[in-house]
């Protein structure tokens, strides 16, 4: 089943017209606008490309679940995306449209399993020891909350396994800059430092994809 979903454009505006207090998540969880992803379409289908067919897939920030929603749809029938997020942030905290909205957004899609993991993932990978083929971080967007999830999740990441940056680039007519976090962080790590077992596989607006080639990088 296919999920209608509102994805985001270079300009920063999402497709649909949707502004003012339909922006408001509770209208994504009673259903009278789809779920809002802060990816475009172009990153939507690279999401997908990347994610097709993995078994072990983490999420690390789910918002109203649109990129979920992606995963889910071309995940291994027989796998299990998990997916980290406090949903902390919302104002309605006994309510959380947020999470009610990313719930019922990916509960429509019945292909693979779903963990819904409610914590920071600096607490959520205390508790982790399964491998991961496909990675995916787009929590805190602070140049230190991303080297933070990605050295404290990516030992997990299995040879030919993927590792996933949003906001990551400076792309014509984009949001992103280059004192973005995430930009900074695989600018150094992978752009100019070029770690050893880990190369840069695609570029797709602010997506960057990362592949590890062999075990012990």
């Amino acid at each position: 089943m296919s999920t209608k979903l509102l994805l985001r454009r270079p300009d920063n505006t999402t497709d649909g017209g949707v502004r003012g207090l339909l922006r408001h998540p509770v209208f994504a969880w009673l259903g009278f606008r789809p779920v809002e992803g802060q990816h475009t379409p172009e990153e939507h289908v690279a999401l997908k490309k990347w994610a097709a067919g993995k078994a072990s897939l983490v999420e690390i920030g789910v918002a109203e679940g649109a990129s979920a929603v992606a995963l889910r749809e071309v995940m291994a029938p027989g796998g299990c995306l998990s997916l980290i997020d406090p949903f902390h942030l919302s104002r309605m905290r006994g309510v959380n449209a947020t999470k009610r909205a990313a719930h019922r957004a990916v509960a429509r899609c019945p292909n693979g399993r779903v963990a819904w993991i409610e914590q920071l993932s600096t607490a959520a990978v205390k508790d982790w020891s399964r491998p991961i083929d496909f990675l995916f971080i787009d929590g805190d967007h602070s140049e230190a909350g991303v080297e933070q999830d990605w050295q404290q999740w990516h030992r997990f990441v299995v040879p030919g396994g993927i590792v996933v940056f949003h906001d990551a680039a400076v792309f014509p007519g984009g949001w992103t800059g280059p004192d973005w976090g995430p930009v900074r962080l695989v600018d150094r790590l992978f752009r100019n430092g070029e770690l050893p077992g880990w190369r840069i596989t695609e570029q797709v607006d602010s997506l960057v994809v990362i592949e590890r080639l062999y075990a012990g990088s």
